[in-house]
């Protein structure tokens, strides 16, 4: 049943947004009482704390998975981080709405908690951009953390954009913004300014 509620949240959240959406619009939905509701959750914040903490833990997870590749290069894992965040769109639309959308609505420790994962999904995506312009996949000349803002900027905002039943695939979307950004960042273009 948690399960069943967290999902009918996220669809809710999803058409109405946190704010209109009541535990009574959550439960009426799944034909449950508010006794269901509060049995797994202690508030409709709690629940949407869920929900962050689903999404963020899965791409940290997944985030950590592809760094730690040994048969990669950087420009190469840097590209599946993209193309995995892209991809969460398709696979995860509305959680991935809800989890930029809504953080507006989650207060004091359970909006530090989901800060603190995002600065370390920026850190390690930060630490990926330093280590192809150490190993001279990227160049050198451009601040990693610019390069980092600009990157997921890019992949975050798409969550308002992409559709994943349009006539571009994820993939596709995935292998643009690399090269617009790898082309921008490769070692051997020099830009003028």
């Amino acid at each position: 049943m948690k399960e069943k509620l967290l999902q009918q949240s996220i669809e809710l959240f999803e058409k109405r947004g946190f704010s209109e959406t009541s535990i009574q619009d959550i439960v009426d939905a799944l034909g449950v009482t508010k006794g269901t509701f509060y049995y797994y959750f202690k508030s409709k914040e709690q629940l949407l704390m869920q929900i962050h903490l689903r999404y963020i833990d899965e791409i940290l997870n997944l985030e950590q998975l592809i760094i730690d590749r040994q048969d990669k290069t950087w420009r190469e894992k840097l590209f599946d981080v993209v193309y995995m965040l892209i991809h969460r769109i398709e696979s995860h639309g509305g959680s991935a709405r809800i989890f930029f959308r809504e953080l507006v609505n989650l207060k004091d420790s359970y909006l530090d908690e989901i800060l603190e994962k995002r600065d370390r999904f920026r850190l390690n995506f930060q630490y990926m951009i330093e280590q192809g312009i150490e190993s001279g996949e990227f160049r050198s000349d451009l601040r990693a953390d610019m390069m980092t803002f600009a990157v997921l900027g890019a992949c975050n905002w798409s969550y308002m954009w992409f559709n994943p039943a349009g006539p571009v695939p994820d993939i596709d979307v995935a292998k643009t913004f690399i090269e617009i950004f790898l082309n921008g960042m490769a070692s051997n273009i020099a830009v003028e300014t």
